[in-house]
């Protein structure tokens, strides 16, 4: 069967700071999320659209939608099409901002439709639908933090998501409950039931150390989970920054505060 999306040649470069590096083929492209490309070669244009990329068929109104729902998952209004034309193939090269895996899915081996976490997505395939999706239960769009809304990939192309730290997949069985951390989730099929659940429990609340809720799946469905969320990364940073009242240059230091006076922080 052939594919509606353009059909993208890629190999994934690195080991835990990992970029992907795609080929096009004269005429291919690629859209990518703004801020991901590393470097290209000559003769690949790069554009700034609204919506997603999907070409002629999405009018004015439909792309305005695309691009007014990307708003509320907090990315960029614009996206970014880099198109080889030249009669010879180029290649561009993409990566993430944090250390990780990047994986290549490819949405026919899922029944076209993949829900992923909004920071995740790095790039796709000319023709791929990436829009949003809400989650239908009250709880879930109160409290879902990170998870509340999910991005949604649909079509027949290549996606290419990245995920913090080591990764994990589980095959959820029918009727199967995991309950993950809602920054931990970076990919679910379109199968498995998705809904936030409180913790429980003032300890719990005040002193676990942990979210106040997490994100029950249910299956059938597979699941990617990535260890390192970059909002648990970024707070960290923030926790250690002297400014924010953390331990700083001195942590580890023989000079100690005598340091951050060399360094001019005092």
């Amino acid at each position: 069967m052939d594919r509606r999306a353009h059909e993208l040649d890629h190999r994934i470069v690195g080991d835990d700071m990992q970029c992907v590096e795609i080929t096009l083929d004269p005429q291919e492209t690629v859209v990518a999320e703004a801020g991901t490309m590393m470097m290209m070669d000559e003769g690949i244009r790069m554009s700034t659209i609204f919506g997603d990329g999907r070409g002629q068929q999405q009018g004015f109104l439909d792309k305005m939608l695309s691009a007014g729902k990307r708003v509320l998952t907090g990315e960029s209004l614009f996206m970014t099409t880099y198109t080889n034309e030249t009669t010879g193939r180029r290649t561009a090269w993409f990566a993430a901002a944090y250390p990780g895996k990047i994986m290549a899915l490819d949405l026919r081996d899922h029944r076209g439709k993949l829900i992923c976490q909004k920071d995740s997505f790095l790039c796709a395939a000319k023709g791929v639908e990436i829009g949003i999706a809400f989650q239908k239960r009250l709880g879930t769009g109160l409290f879902g933090g990170e998870g509340f809304i999910m991005q949604k990939l649909e079509g027949d192309g290549q996606v290419y998501i990245h995920a913090g730290g080591t990764t994990i997949q589980r095959d959820l069985l029918p009727d199967e409950i995991l309950r993950v951390d809602t920054g931990c989730l970076v990919a679910m099929t379109q199968d498995v039931d998705y809904d936030i659940e409180f913790v429980g429990g003032i300890k719990n609340t005040l002193f676990g150390g942990e979210g106040l809720f997490f994100a029950t799946l249910r299956g059938p469905g597979h699941i990617w989970i990535q260890s390192l969320p970059f909002s648990r990364l970024a707070d960290n940073i923030i926790a250690a920054s002297p400014r924010a009242g953390g331990k700083g240059k001195e942590e580890g230091s023989v000079l100690g505060g005598l340091g951050r006076l060399l360094d001019g922080d005092n």
